[in-house]
């Protein structure tokens, strides 16, 4: 444990500060896939995808979104977002699933974040929130990935319901595969 020995990351959520604990690996993976991901369709383009960047969204919110995307260059600090960025990612943990899925999630749709992913590793699903017109997210859907054998048991109707590839409302032509954001 010497290499977490100096581990220090903390959020202040409604002016109360969170230590965080190390990802494991699992969550490590599908952060990276995810990022890769939404980095490289970005390159050359007007928004910018970031890893773990400290969003500073009022005097008593400073959080650590595990992916933003930002698309208003002037927000991008040396060192922090100020302000909402565009697009919000989070992967739960067994620490953080409740503050992800309540408080985090509250706090991001006060600050006008438009688009809120809370992505399940256990359950390998993905609930995408969108902000409304009245500046209040929605459940815009809930994307699953199935094993094969859970795929097989579907009737043809209910796979007919499924989707298997997810777009970030920011760009149309950005198609992301769940078997890409889950592949171990």
């Amino acid at each position: 444990m010497e290499a977490l020995k100096d581990y220090n990351k903390s959020e202040l959520i409604d002016g109360v500060i969170y230590d965080m604990s190390p990802a494991n690996i699992r969550h490590i993976r599908i952060q990276g896939h995810l990022f890769t991901i939404i980095n490289n369709f970005l390159a050359g383009k007007k928004c910018k995808a970031f890893f773990e960047a400290e969003a500073v969204l009022s005097e008593r919110d400073h959080l650590i979104p595990d992916i933003s995307i930002v698309c208003d260059d002037s927000k991008i600090k040396e060192s922090y977002i100020d302000g909402a960025p565009d697009f919000v990612a989070e992967i739960l943990s067994p620490s953080t699933r409740k503050r992800d899925i309540t408080v985090k999630k509250d706090i991001y749709e006060r600050s006008g974040v438009k688009e809120y992913w809370v992505i399940s590793p256990k359950d390998e699903a993905i609930e995408v929130y969108r902000l409304n017109e009245q500046g209040a997210f929605y459940l815009d859907n809930v994307y699953t990935r199935f094993t094969e054998s859970e795929w097989e048991r579907l009737r043809e109707e209910e796979k007919a319901e499924q989707n298997l590839s997810l777009k970030i409302s920011l760009y149309d032509d950005l198609e992301i595969q769940l078997d890409d954001i889950f592949a171990e």
